[in-house]
């Protein structure tokens, strides 16, 4: 018997596809939203439609009793409004209509001079990109207030996972893997704030099953893995059946990239989130998670890095 529906708008997303995941092996219904279903999941149906059209969306969403937004617009087109837009729509599809919506938060809406960042933490974004998501968590906590729906936020670190395309391992860490080198993309002494999106995927079911026992409008900190970027050579060379080069990341080469590549040129305005150490922290969702919760850091790393370590060991 299944435990209930949910709806993931943005299924073929990083976070979208592996909450699906976790939703369907936890015993819910799931469905995705998205205008290709490029990712299919054994069990798990599909629903065409298109993220700006409102009776698309209150379409794929009227059967759900949760509704998953993992909907993202490129780096490069948050600003003017559109990312804002894009929730109001969201918002809009939820109406009055009681059911959960859970949102995935990051750490761009605290300063860097934060170190540990829990739910109570006053947020202060200094970029203008930090700014568009403490406005659209703000959207969503007045509609919950107001009675409209339930919100439930779990804020995490930078993604990873196996066989991910257009993540920081794939765009950066690994890319010359094949010749026999890494990068790290900072200090190797300083932390940084990661989630195993199998990991996350599974934190959504987890507080999606005990959304009755919630408040209206929630923030949780998904702690994730906190380790330094040593530690995470480290996990990458001992997964390596062969050994490899280490270097720090060449941001200058970016740089010239983000001459003439807006998403590139977005991301390098980001990149004090890899020299400060900024750690999420919340005991309350620990709790509910258990202290066996997460897949230990070497074997997340080594499963993430074995499709890349494959395609060197082919070359």
């Amino acid at each position: 018997m299944s435990k209930g529906k949910v709806t993931v708008l943005g299924i073929n997303g990083h976070i979208g596809h592996h909450a699906a995941r976790a939703f369907q092996q936890a015993g819910f219904s799931v469905t995705g939203f998205g205008r290709s279903n490029r990712h299919p999941i054994p069990d798990v149906g599909f629903i065409q439609g298109d993220a700006a059209s409102l009776d698309d969306l209150r379409g794929a969403i009227a059967d759900a009793d949760i509704v998953v937004n993992a909907l993202n617009l490129p780096y490069d087109k948050w600003d003017k409004g559109r990312a804002e837009a894009q929730l109001s729509t969201v918002i809009a599809a939820m109406g009055s209509s009681g059911k959960t919506l859970m949102f995935p938060g990051n750490v761009y809406n605290y300063a860097a001079s934060d170190r540990r960042m829990a739910p109570s933490t006053q947020q202060r974004p200094q970029t203008p990109r930090g700014a568009i998501r403490v406005r659209q968590e703000e959207m969503l906590a007045a509609a919950s207030k107001a009675g409209k729906f339930q919100t439930i936020i779990i804020r995490a670190g930078d993604f990873y996972a196996p066989n991910n395309v257009g993540d920081w391992f794939d765009q950066a860490i690994m890319m010359e893997a094949r010749k026999g080198k890494i990068y790290h993309m900072a200090d190797l002494k300083l932390g940084h704030a990661w989630a195993y999106l199998p990991d996350l995927g599974r934190a959504f079911a987890v507080l999606g099953e005990q959304r009755a026992a919630l408040g209206a409008f929630e923030n949780f900190h998904f702690a994730g893995h906190y380790m330094t970027h040593g530690a995470l050579v480290e996990a990458i060379l001992k997964a390596a059946p062969t050994p490899l080069k280490v270097a720090r990341l060449p941001w200058i080469f970016l740089q010239a990239m983000g001459l003439a590549n807006g998403v590139i040129r977005e991301v390098l305005k980001m990149r004090y989130l890899w020299n400060n150490p900024m750690e999420l922290v919340d005991p309350r969702l620990d709790a509910i998670l258990g202290p066996d919760f997460g897949t230990p850091f070497e074997v997340a790393v080594a499963e993430t890095v074995k499709p890349f370590l494959a395609r060197k060991v082919a070359a």
